[in-house]
């Protein structure tokens, strides 16, 4: 399916062998006083909307759906237009379903053992996992009354290769991803109707089996 997490899949493997750092001391006080706004809870969903510009198209690439994340277990994205297809990412495998239940792509880290970080930085992403996130990008950005932007570049040149720049928009929840391509394409990833809960539903639960 055509989903921002596919690029991140690309370009954070590129991330998963880059060095570590530490934040700057600015960067650190404005990622303390995010992590005060945002909410931290075991389970957090809601729905989402992604348009996808391609460098070539006049129109973006329009895309809805719904998706949980669980603390421990990884994230479900369910997506229900323009056509349903199910995109399960957790610690140690990547895989894609089809409408029919049906398993159409697979990645397990037994095989490829960089996709335990991928996902690792995945959920860093949706969960503001602002510790993770400061390790792998120059971080700036601003708080206010309203809520609270980051904007993170990478600091690995390989990983620059893929990614330009993210920004994250949000108050307790993330509330807007925005990924730019170092070849000119972009998404935007908008999260609707966030809610906190403390364990994951039945029906939630058998997804990630």
């Amino acid at each position: 399916m055509r989903f921002a997490a596919w690029l991140w899949a690309v370009s954070l493997c590129a991330m998963a062998l880059a060095p570590v750092h530490a934040a700057e001391p600015a960067a650190q006080e404005l990622l303390a006083q995010v992590r005060q706004r945002v909410q931290d809870a075991p389970v957090v969903r809601g729905t989402f909307e992604q348009l996808k510009t391609v460098k070539g198209f006049k129109q973006p690439l329009r895309s809805s759906g719904d998706f949980v994340v669980a603390r421990g277990r990884g994230i479900v994205w369910h997506v229900l237009r323009p056509y349903e297809s199910l995109l399960v990412v957790k610690p140690d495998s990547l895989q894609s379903r089809g409408s029919d239940g049906k398993v159409t792509m697979q990645m397990r880290a037994q095989d490829e053992p960089v996709l335990r970080t991928v996902n690792a930085m995945l959920f860093a992403v949706m969960s503001a996992n602002l510790a993770e996130l400061a390790q792998h990008f120059e971080v700036t950005g601003q708080v206010a009354a309203k809520g609270w932007s980051l904007h993170l570049v990478p600091r690995d040149p390989t990983l620059a290769q893929w990614l330009a720049a993210v920004d994250l928009q949000g108050n307790q929840f993330v509330q807007e991803v925005k990924l730019q391509e170092a070849r000119g394409d972009s998404s935007v990833i908008r999260i609707t109707a966030p809610v906190a809960e403390n364990a994951l539903r039945p029906q939630d639960a058998a997804q990630f089996d």
